[in-house]
């Protein structure tokens, strides 16, 4: 009885989402560059967790473990990169809250394949569009760049963005869904709405 109450109280889901943002801070330290690609653009799993919080709870709480995990990799590398951890927040949120949305409507496993789909597929386009317009002429002032001109953009959204996303979405949706599929009787019996 002690445990029915306890895994319903809103202290279950504080402690459960401040661990898994926690573990996706430390998570997103382990990242390697692909060799085809530019070094900044580093692959980890950090979004594993989200998603884990996503599911247990509801789409909120997947995007405040991506906020946790983005304000804790600012304070534990000193704001070395604050426009990186803006844009890992806003690709987290584009991924995440699909497979956290589907889920929550219609809790099946056919509907976090379909959410890993369309997160990846938003993943792609969102962070293009937003290094197009935003992120890439924000790094390019900050650092001192001349401005980027649109070719160069495109050149480097067709060449670099674009596959980077889609090689993350890949292995992050591929991963999830595997843990997912071992945890799913868990997952709906500690759910909360």
């Amino acid at each position: 009885m002690n445990n029915l109450l306890f895994s319903n109280s809103s202290l279950y889901r504080f402690i459960s989402i401040a661990l898994l943002g926690t573990i996706s801070a430390v998570l997103m330290f382990i990242n390697f560059p692909l060799p085809f690609l530019p070094t900044y653009l580093r692959i980890d799993i950090s979004d594993l967790p989200a998603l884990l919080g996503g599911l247990l709870f509801n789409p909120v709480a997947a995007i405040v473990v991506l906020a946790i995990k983005n304000l804790l990799y600012l304070l534990l590398t000193a704001i070395y990169d604050p426009i990186g951890a803006i844009a890992n927040f806003i690709a987290g949120i584009l991924f995440v809250v699909p497979v956290s949305f589907m889920y929550y409507k219609y809790r099946t496993n056919k509907s976090v394949w379909i959410g890993l789909v369309i997160g990846a597929f938003l993943l792609i386009v969102g962070m293009s569009v937003m290094n197009y317009f935003v992120i890439l002429p924000i790094y390019s002032s900050f650092i001192g760049w001349d401005t980027f001109t649109q070719n160069q953009k495109w050149t480097l959204i067709i060449t670099a963005i674009i596959p980077f996303n889609l090689i993350k979405a890949i292995l992050v949706g591929t991963i999830f869904y595997f843990i997912f599929l071992k945890l799913n009787k868990y997952i709906k019996k500690k759910r909360i709405d």
